[in-house]
């Protein structure tokens, strides 16, 4: 593998289940949260539960890495280092974490991941980061190629993490206060309520409607499928799939679908896999089947297509035609597609709300619904739920093996069984070669040969067995079973050792932080995330967003996402000039976002305002 790239892809897992199914299905690393400190906080993990994932990961040199992402207090320091160290005991592989409180303390000789939430969006970031000590750092959502290039540029040395598939947030990570300023919950400690999620109108100074009411901020799912190499090409090394509450078929299904699709750009480049071993998923892979929000390439091209799914935030499903007739509850739609009994329909009533329904009878294009309510000639159907997909997902038992080649040498009484794997790790055991009198070498070869084949139950799956022997010697089925066992025990233990593992990169204590001042997006929650930035050249440092007691006439959110763009209505467009600003967005409870353009970045500023 040597000058070759090695290529991860990176999956979610909610839990153990979802992370086995995860690399069993090809991942080459999960992210997985721990117990506390997650950025998911409702998918947390035991020790325990990241021990197993580990030892099982391991197998395949598949990597965990574990989450410990929220900002901290002063008085959850001690804990959290108390986390890290309790997960890298379990066989952590890394920690992705976004409070620099953390460097200041007696933390594990285990890799660290800058998490996204640290807003990883420029050159001069990131290679800081490589500096401070961070193998790796997950790069905003929002990036270009062409920033990607300039950040790989910049620095060489760390590891590049992308995300290529789920969910996308409307505010650069770890910008917003959004959640925090409408109820207490905030994004940044791992309790996001979402609000960018809601519905909303965009409204001038005076009141007058610009847009919606609708979901004006929900961006559609991200997927860059068809960006992989490009991806490999300016740097990035780590795939990552979103998705750390999402259910164990979704992320058996992304992963079966990105495996497929990194392996055409391994096998073009010549590039190698991280990891070891082959999958059979045992389904045939379909992203456009399970939960998404519809796609877009975002701006990794640059702003171009339309990125927001307003009409809802919810999962619509695939598009299957429109009702062309409908007699009580049966309703003829056209549609290509086979519906089956037992499928989930869903459809957009006369007031724009998202409904559905399960068909009980389909015959072709004529369906029996559960409830026709909303459904009218000429309404637009969608398919949220395929039975017979989700059925063949529900029963795939996926399967990755590792390919080993098997040679027994008889010499003089003693035989040598010497196994090598795929990466070229070997074991080897000796001994007496003892049984009964052989017909022909034939019947050694086929005995033999049929033991060493039984890998059943281990990770390992045989490719070839030689056999040379001296002496026509027949042993027995129960001896060649134990020297099969032995070596390929011997193996797993090499492999366990041999591991290969991810640098910890030490830390520049000279190093500058690219900025002298720090306001609250700075989001310093503690003292020790302070003497890190005083150590690193940081002059003034704000308490962070999160810490505070009210951010009215606060920035909460900003965003590449440019509402106004998406609407048509541009600042730099004349129908944009003509606006009378302030813009606000206002949801159903009367609260009022105002809308600030910095022409300088591109960028939309969000600023909290109390109702009219």
């Amino acid at each position: 593998m040597n000058g070759k790239t090695r290529l991860e892809l990176l999956a979610p897992a909610k839990d153990v289940a979802c992370g086995q199914a995860a690399i069993d299905c090809g991942a080459d690393a999960v992210y997985i949260g721990a117990a506390r400190f997650s950025a998911r906080e409702h998918a947390g993990n035991s020790v325990e539960e990241i021990q197993a994932l580990c030892e099982y990961a391991h197998r395949y040199w598949a990597r965990v890495y574990v989450a410990v992402n929220t900002l901290l207090r002063d008085d959850e320091l001690d804990d959290a280092v108390q986390v890290i160290w309790d997960v890298y005991r379990a066989g952590a592989d890394a920690v992705i974490i976004q409070d620099v409180g953390l460097l200041e303390c007696a933390l594990p000789p285990v890799a660290l991941i800058a998490s996204t939430q640290m807003h990883n969006h420029t050159p001069e970031r990131v290679k800081f980061l490589e500096e401070a000590g961070f193998t790796r750092a997950i790069l905003a959502r929002e990036l270009s190629l062409e920033e990607i290039r300039a950040i790989r540029v910049a620095a060489p040395e760390i590891e590049l993490e992308c995300f290529i598939y789920g969910a996308l947030c409307v505010c650069y990570s770890g910008q917003c206060y959004l959640s925090y300023a409408r109820g207490g919950r905030s994004g940044n400690r791992g309790a996001c309520a979402q609000p960018c999620r809601l519905r909303y109108t965009l409204q001038d100074r005076d009141g007058a409607v610009l847009a919606g009411p609708a979901h004006l901020l929900s961006l559609k799912d991200l997927n860059l499928t068809e960006r992989l190499a490009e991806l490999v090409a300016a740097g990035v090394s780590s795939f990552k799939i979103e998705g750390r509450l999402k259910e164990r078929e979704y992320v058996m299904n992304t992963v079966a679908w990105y495996r497929a699709r990194l392996d055409e750009v391994i096998a073009v480049r010549g590039d190698a896999r991280v990891s070891s071993g082959r999958s059979q998923p045992g389904f045939e892979p379909d992203v456009r089947k399970t939960f998404n929000r519809g796609y877009t390439s975002y701006f990794i091209s640059g702003r171009s297509e339309r990125m927001s799914e307003p009409a809802s935030p919810k999962w619509i499903g695939e598009p299957l035609g429109v009702v062309r007739k409908i007699e009580g509850k049966v309703v003829e739609i056209a549609t290509q597609a086979e519906l089956t009994n037992g499928d989930g329909i869903s459809f957009f009533n006369q007031h724009h709300e998202l409904c559905g329904t399960r068909v009980n009878e389909a015959y072709g294009q004529r369906a029996v619904v559960n409830d026709a309510a909303g459904l009218v000639r000429g309404t637009m159907v969608y398919r949220n739920y395929d039975r017979v997909f989700m059925g063949m997902l529900e029963r795939a038992r996926p399967v990755r093996t590792i390919g080993v080649r098997f040679e027994i040498a008889v010499e003089g009484g003693e035989a040598r069984c010497r196994v090598c794997d795929e990466d070229g790790t070997t074991a080897c055991v000796g001994f007496p070669w003892a049984g009964v009198p052989a017909r022909n070498e034939a019947e050694i070869r086929g005995r033999v040969q049929r033991a060493f084949e039984k890998l059943g139950g281990t990770e390992f799956c045989c490719e070839g067995v030689e056999v040379a022997t001296d002496e026509l010697v027949l042993p027995t089925v129960a001896w060649l079973n134990a020297a099969r066992r032995k070596v390929s025990e011997l193996l797993r233990a090499t492999r366990l050792a041999l591991r290969p593992k991810l640098a910890v990169r030490p830390r520049c204590m000279e190093a500058k932080y690219p900025a002298e001042t720090l306001d609250m997006r700075g989001n310093v929650l503690n003292e020790k995330a302070a003497a890190f930035y005083r150590r690193h050249g940081v002059r003034e440092i704000a308490l962070g967003g999160d810490a505070r007691t009210t951010l009215e006439g606060e920035v909460v959110m900003t965003t590449r996402f440019c509402v106004l763009y998406e609407w048509g209505l541009c600042v730099q467009t004349a129908r944009g000039k003509a606006l009378r600003r302030p813009l606000y967005l206002v949801d159903e409870q009367g609260r009022r976002l105002e809308v600030m353009c910095d022409a300088g970045t591109c960028c939309l500023r969000y600023i909290v305002r109390g109702a009219k």
